[in-house]
């Protein structure tokens, strides 16, 4: 049987538990969310967009006790709880400001199709499954509900069992600010139950951000029931770095994104590609900027890095680095788990990172760092472009040229030239290869789960 609780990273102890939701209530909801959805696509876009502003406005005005609970449940340091929850906020307003230019009627050429007029409506498509993880509890859902609701459509969030409460705070979230009694709910089940609700017809898509092998399972069913996915799975990040670069704030940026979230952001950079002429330079400011992060409390506004999000998180962590040491490479800092209650694991960077060895390739979720150095652009790019993944991707260099090789050639669904990955409301956010497909966010995310229908008058 799942297991749903909070179980506090910080001390390990189990501060709730929850009864998963028995099959007769799942339908019950379901049941619930397509018939709210009849007259629900039918409101005006204003009308969503009270209730969307309203959303945010609680999002807001409680942004410290929504952001404490964050904390509580998966360890993320309160300040970037507290900065999550303003973000979502944001994207609130965003969608609410913006829904009725990207749902608008886009005119075609009439003329060039033999009508009198033409064009292409968005449409909501229905009741859309969310199946979504612990590491962003809150804004991994809002940018699938937001652009979701303001679309029509209507949601039914399984959220991670590990953050149950984060989870039925969404579903009061959307009833207090006014969305009708159904439109967003959440159904506590565990991921067994996952491929019951989506092959329910009245479920007609779904959107995944998690593991590979979720991704996987989601995308082979919604397949065989031929229901439109979302699907983000993760990456292990390029960060390269090339002799014309600032390296001193290429350094701290990747102290910064690599600590990000405790190290457990599927865009923060993984692994470090710098080019020979400047490694030593930027290792030495690297590690310098490591070692300084503080882990602690995560409730202590002066901590860093708090706990990773469970203790088979940690033990995956320890075994990536166990490998790399075993095969030859060289840890400059961390690298050892500290004395203690609490999941915690210091800021590690690992040098001397070859092919054969798991971090290489894969994603470490949690605070350490590979560092490979190169010679020149193309093995930078070479090497950046050799995994399975292609989420995000960063590149520092002044020159013109090298930007437009970095931007044309690097194999990811996003490049940040100069600066951190981040994700906005007014860009698209995805992947490629085995990072998923379709994108969130911006007008491309509301329009992944509306029918886009062409209409032809004679």
């Amino acid at each position: 049987m799942t297991t749903i609780a909070t179980t506090n990273p910080t001390t390990g102890q189990v501060e709730k538990t929850f009864d998963a939701y028995s099959a007769a209530e799942v339908d019950r909801r379901i049941g619930q969310a397509a018939t709210v959805f009849a007259s629900y696509r039918t409101t005006r876009i204003t009308e969503r967009a009270t209730w969307m502003n309203a959303a945010a406005d609680v999002l807001d005005a409680e942004a410290g006790q929504i952001g404490a609970l964050l904390t509580t449940e998966m360890g993320k340091t309160l300040t970037s709880a507290e900065a999550e929850v303003r973000k979502c906020a944001k994207a609130c307003r965003y969608y609410a400001e913006h829904a009725a230019e990207f749902l608008a009627d886009r005119p075609a050429d009439a003329q060039a199709v033999g009508a009198a007029d033409a064009y292409v409506r968005y449409q909501p498509l229905g009741p859309v499954l969310a199946v979504m993880p612990w590491n962003f509890p809150l804004w991994q859902v809002i940018r699938f509900a937001a652009p979701g609701l303001m679309a029509g459509n209507v949601g039914l969030l399984k959220h991670s069992s590990n953050v149950p409460q984060t989870a039925l705070f969404l579903e009061d979230l959307f009833r207090r600010a006014g969305f009708p009694e159904g439109a967003f709910q959440t159904l506590l089940i565990g991921s067994g139950e996952v491929e019951r609700v989506l092959r329910d017809a009245r479920v007609r898509a779904a959107t995944l951000t998690g593991s590979e092998p979720a991704g996987r399972s989601v995308a082979a069913v919604a397949g065989d029931e031929i229901k439109p996915t979302v699907l983000e799975l993760g990456g292990s990040d390029p960060f390269v770095v090339m002799p014309s670069a600032d390296v001193e704030a290429a350094a701290k940026a990747a102290a910064t994104s690599r600590c990000l979230n405790n190290g457990q952001s599927c865009i923060s950079a993984k692994r470090f590609i710098v080019d020979i002429e400047v490694a030593d330079e930027f290792e030495r400011h690297f590690v310098e900027a490591m070692r300084a992060q503080r882990v602690g409390d995560p409730m202590d506004e002066a901590t860093d890095v708090g706990p990773l999000a469970s203790e088979q998180g940690r033990a995956d962590v320890e075994e990536f680095v166990a490998d790399a040491v075993g095969k030859g490479a060289t840890v400059l800092c961390g690298g050892e788990r500290p004395d203690g209650p609490g999941w915690f694991y210091p800021p590690t960077v690992i040098s001397d990172v070859t092919p054969e060895m798991r971090m290489y390739h894969e994603e470490v979720f949690g605070p350490v760092a590979s560092l490979l150095r190169v010679r020149g652009v193309s093995k930078a790019v070479e090497v950046a472009n050799a995994t399975g993944f292609g989420l995000g991707s960063n590149a520092w260099t002044q020159r013109p040229d090298e930007r437009e090789r970095f931007v044309r050639e690097l194999d990811a669904g996003q490049v940040f030239i100069n600066g951190m990955t981040t994700s906005y409301p007014e860009l698209p956010f995805g992947g490629v290869k085995r990072s998923g497909y379709g994108r969130e966010l911006s007008e491309q995310g509301m329009h992944a789960f509306c029918n886009v229908k062409t209409v032809w008058i004679g």
